[in-house]
């Protein structure tokens, strides 16, 4: 089956207007950003937001019978190349995380009743949602998880503690895993809950400073909250899909948004790499321009390898999600959530190094990149979960010797060689 991330005429002109899009009308938000409160910033929002739904652009990631494009993973992605060179382009365009999981959640296990009362408002962007899963002691093994969901008549009783619940001070609704059968297998524990953030109990405690924005902060987009649930009591009918499914829903959830992230990822590589280039040109020292020096030379160079090679290791991982499904692609997607975290961080970190004090300072987004960068080495799952689950899927493809000699050992080579082809080998001794 051959490989193919081309594109069609039509679509390709509306990556050109998204990508001009972005850049005249993304970029210059980004600048007064920390000026505006939420409210404010969904005035600056509703007009863009618009725009991209007169092109056909809002909430693509959905099939179109939810208000989507079905347009398939490898177009989401060079999509999503373009809205990573702005961490405020993706809310423009309606595919914001987490919104944009949890609508792929209500899509796949929400009921009738959960989809019109939850998914349609989501999708047109009239309430904002959290995912609500990682806990001070559960992070990177969600077996671990502790918040509980206990069954009482007809309702659920939901008790527990989370953190890095993102944009949990500014959502109406959360979907919260928590554990209903503490005996069951690990990965059988827990289920899906929607909780309406004003459901009494539910304690949104702070957003949670973090390298990305140390300044902290509450009660905007972006931010990382941490929440109590004390006797938070919903009905039965907010649990979603069946008792035990909530592992197998995530999963659902997460292979898409990495590669989504990671081509969002190449967007912001692709910027830095722009002002690294740009730098070489001007900046002179030491009797020549930057761009004359073999090492910034190596740098350039290096950076579009690797980012040439994330970006198609990236699309070969969607074009194998549209063309397989998502457990064909679970090799590839971990392969490229540590490659492409990679590529983001030392393409940024060279980008930052050229510019100097410059690229240190708060006059270049560089150094926001930078500690952004840093994040993604653990976001949905740190790399070495991933490269974990890499080894362990190649090496299914391998066994020992069962004589325990290597396989490629030259002399057990040779000796079978010599018998394969002993008649050839008996007529150049006797021509000797």
């Amino acid at each position: 089956m051959p490989w193919d991330f081309s594109t069609d005429p039509e679509y390709q002109e509306k990556l050109d207007w998204a990508r001009q899009f972005v850049r005249e009308e993304i970029w210059p938000l980004e600048t007064v950003f920390h000026e505006l409160d939420q409210d404010q910033l969904d005035r600056a929002y509703a007009p863009l937001q618009e725009r991209v739904k007169e092109q056909g652009l809002w909430a693509a990631h959905l099939p179109p019978e939810l208000g989507g494009q079905g347009w398939g993973q490898v177009k989401l992605g060079l999509l999503h190349e373009i809205l990573g060179t702005s961490m405020l382009a993706p809310n423009a365009f309606g595919c914001q995380a987490p919104d944009s999981g949890n609508s792929e959640i209500l899509a796949l296990a929400g009921t009738p009743e959960q989809k019109e009362r939850w998914l349609e408002p989501l999708l047109a962007g009239d309430i904002k949602s959290a995912f609500s899963m990682t806990e001070p002691g559960a992070g990177a093994d969600p077996t671990l998880l502790q918040t509980r969901a206990v069954r009482d008549g007809d309702d659920y009783v939901i008790n527990g503690h989370k953190w890095f619940t993102s944009n949990g001070s500014i959502a109406d609704v959360l979907i919260v895993m928590a554990v209903t059968d503490p005996d069951a297998r690990p990965h059988q524990r827990a289920s899906m809950f929607i909780v309406p953030a004003d459901t009494p109990g539910v304690n949104i405690l702070r957003d949670v400073p973090t390298m990305e924005h140390p300044e902290g902060g509450f009660g905007k987009l972006g931010g990382h909250s941490e929440v109590l649930y004390e006797d938070v009591r919903i009905p039965k009918e907010n649990l979603l899909g069946a008792e035990g499914t909530g592992f197998l829903i995530a999963q659902h959830r997460l292979g898409p948004g990495r590669i989504h992230h990671c081509m969002r990822w190449l967007g912001v590589s692709q910027r830095a790499f722009d002002m690294l280039c740009e730098r070489a040109t001007y900046r002179y020292a030491f009797g020549s321009t930057l761009a004359e020096k073999q090492t910034v030379q190596n740098w350039i160079a290096d950076s579009a390898a690797q980012m040439q090679a994330a970006r198609l290791m990236t699309l070969h991982a969607a074009w194998k999600m549209d063309t397989q499904g998502a457990s064909a692609a679970r090799t590839d997607i971990s392969l490229i959530k540590f490659f492409g975290a990679g590529v983001l961080h030392d393409v940024v970190d060279r980008a930052l190094q050229i510019h100097g004090s410059l690229g240190y300072s708060t006059d270049l987004p560089l150094e926001a990149m930078y500690r952004m960068a840093r994040g993604a080495r653990f976001y949905d799952g740190p790399d070495e979960v991933h490269r974990q689950s890499v080894a362990r899927q190649i090496l299914r493809g391998y066994e020992a010797p069962a004589d325990g000699v290597p396989s490629e050992h030259l002399p057990t080579r040779e000796a079978h060689a010599r018998q394969k082809f002993a008649e050839i080998l008996e007529m150049v001794t006797a021509n000797d």
